[in-house]
């Protein structure tokens, strides 16, 4: 019983020094925190879309001909497109679309790279050759050209995209696990549970996988700028989400013409990414900050 009570007593002070050292962190980078507040706002807009949105329809197929090409006013914050859609809310919906494409490809990227990696890492021989030789394979193209090779030749659309994204993006994961996993491996806590008897798999999943998590975690941060640019670079060379489907950089193609008379069609959407991009730079590189060990040591 007092075993059992003290364990629980020190998760809990373990979790209240987290949370303590959290709003230190924020307290200390206020360009990372600003970042994630402005993240977590555009996430909430992408999942209340249809009730922000206010004209719901146009964020799928509707049309209004005659309302074509309305400048920004009270009846349109951001103005109108091509088709007399309303922007605002072409916005919002775009932004669930290139949300869910790069958390899914950053999902997909991570888990296929990190239990490939891991497992280069802990076994070492010919499997880490092996591995590790078929991800130089795929580092040896940059990755939005060959994203784009893969998108000509696989159907456009939403899950052509992301599979394209998600080929050229697994192996930064798989190579950076198998450095972290190989530098673990020669650990004291890895020859003490061998010498308990405790099965390789065992070692790899409870002791190795999760000590080669912080990197990843950080670099799929930075990553995320990289698949929301590379998503809009699809769709606007139409190798990406088509219509009726909205999307940032198939707005921007769309308007990219109107440019010079109808500005507003071309930058709602083109800011939309940037910001997008920049604020999840900014966090990325806040957290690499965080979590750099020599800053604990230095500080």
């Amino acid at each position: 019983m007092t075993h059992t009570m003290t364990a629980k007593a020190a998760a809990a002070g373990h979790r209240y020094g987290t949370v303590r050292r959290l709003l230190r962190l924020a307290r200390r980078d206020r360009l990372a925190t600003c970042g994630a507040v402005v993240l977590a706002l555009i996430v909430l807009a992408a999942v209340a879309a249809p009730l922000l949105a206010p004209y719901p329809g146009d964020g799928t197929d509707a049309t209004h001909p005659a309302e074509a090409l309305r400048p920004p006013g009270s009846d349109h914050w951001f103005g109108t497109d091509g088709v007399g859609r309303d922007l605002l809310s072409r916005v919002l919906y775009g932004a669930r679309t290139s949300l869910t494409i790069t958390v899914t490809v950053l999902a997909l990227s991570c888990v296929v790279g990190v239990l490939l990696g891991v497992t280069a890492g802990y076994a070492g021989g010919a499997v880490r050759d092996v591995i590790m030789r078929i991800t130089d394979v795929f580092l040896a193209f940059p990755a939005l050209l060959l994203s784009v090779a893969l998108a000509v030749v696989l159907p456009p659309g939403v899950q052509g995209a992301i599979l394209a994204i998600t080929v050229s993006w697994w192996p930064w994961y798989a190579r950076m696990s198998a450095v972290t996993a190989t530098s673990i491996r020669s650990r004291g806590f890895i020859d003490a549970a061998r010498c308990l008897g405790v099965s390789r798999t065992r070692i790899a999943l409870r002791h190795v996988l999760p000590n080669s998590l912080t990197p990843v975690l950080v670099q799929l941060s930075l990553d995320a700028a990289g698949v929301i640019i590379t998503v809009s670079a699809l769709s606007y060379l139409g190798l990406g989400p088509r219509e009726p489907t909205a999307e940032w950089g198939l707005m921007v193609q769309q308007g990219q013409s109107l440019f010079t008379t109808d500005w507003w069609v071309v930058v709602f959407p083109g800011l939309a990414i940037v910001i997008t991009a920049f604020c999840f730079n900014m966090l990325g590189e806040g957290l690499r900050s965080a979590l750099d060990p020599r800053r604990e040591i230095t500080r």
